[in-house]
């Protein structure tokens, strides 16, 4: 029997009932993975892992969750723990948008994209890592954003949640390489995802329709290729997306030249 590459590892995926993180479950379970996964929506999830486990992961679990509630997260990695003593790859992928100026966003919207974004993945990861490095190693893998690399127009909350996460992601890793905890930070450009859709208005409110640079985007499937295979190999960083991404390179070398382009993209 030929084992897929992720044979024998738990994988645990947040945000896995739509988009990215559902791609990403249906191509770990093609590569025998063991999956939990977790997202707002139980009944979606449930027929994600009902899915994962006819493409070939041994087991999926449903471990529905609302991640906003940052709380009772530590209760929610016990649980996940539990359900087969141990994960292996942690995959914090849940994530939201928002589509508004600084002016106008009201504090609570940038309150719970900070939450949801930025919190939730430092709580599960601090959660877990104590018992990846008891059991030997492990790895984190966070979805962030092209938009954590330069600031980007009606994104101030969510761009600057996805800066922080660089910041804390690669001090895990620079604390604990030695503990072999290896650290893969994903990310994306325009995917074609609902993650405009559920953006959240200057007042909270849905967003309630599909960007036309998202609509654009690559497959989540596209995305979930590139991904599983970056997580595979360990890859520091991969980036996740089509011309766009050529952003993050002028941020890089040109970043002037970065800051005017930015001023003139259209975000909607």
């Amino acid at each position: 029997m030929n084992y897929g590459k992720f044979y024998n590892k738990i994988v645990w995926i947040t945000g896995a009932s739509s988009g990215i993180g559902e791609a990403t479950a249906y191509r770990m379970a093609r590569e025998n993975a063991t999956l939990i996964l977790t997202a707002l929506e139980g009944d979606l999830l449930e027929k994600v892992a009902e899915k994962c486990k006819e493409l070939g992961a041994p087991d999926a679990r449903a471990l529905p969750f609302d991640l906003s509630r940052t709380e009772q997260l530590p209760q929610l990695a016990e649980e996940a723990m539990s359900l087969f003593g141990r994960v292996d790859v942690l995959y914090n992928n849940a994530g939201i948008s928002q589509r508004a100026t600084v002016l106008d966003t009201e504090m609570a919207v940038i309150r719970k994209v900070m939450e949801i974004d930025y919190f939730a993945p430092v709580i599960l990861t601090k959660a877990l890592l104590p018992k990846m490095i008891e059991n030997g190693g492990g790895q984190l893998v966070v979805t962030t954003s092209i938009a954590g690399r330069f600031g980007f127009p009606l994104r101030c909350a969510y761009s600057s949640a996805k800066h922080a996460l660089y910041g804390f992601f690669e001090t895990v890793q620079a604390e604990n390489y030695d503990k072999n905890i290896r650290v893969t930070i994903v990310c994306p450009g325009r995917v074609r995802t609902n993650i405009s859709f559920y953006a959240l208005e200057k007042d909270g409110r849905q967003h309630g329709k599909m960007d036309a640079g998202q609509a654009k985007g690559i497959t989540p499937e596209k995305a979930a290729e590139i991904i599983v295979r970056a997580i595979y190999r360990k890859k520091r960083e991969v980036l996740v997306g089509s011309t766009e991404l050529v952003m993050a390179r002028i941020k890089q070398f040109f970043p002037g030249l970065c800051a005017r382009l930015a001023r003139k993209i259209k975000s909607m």
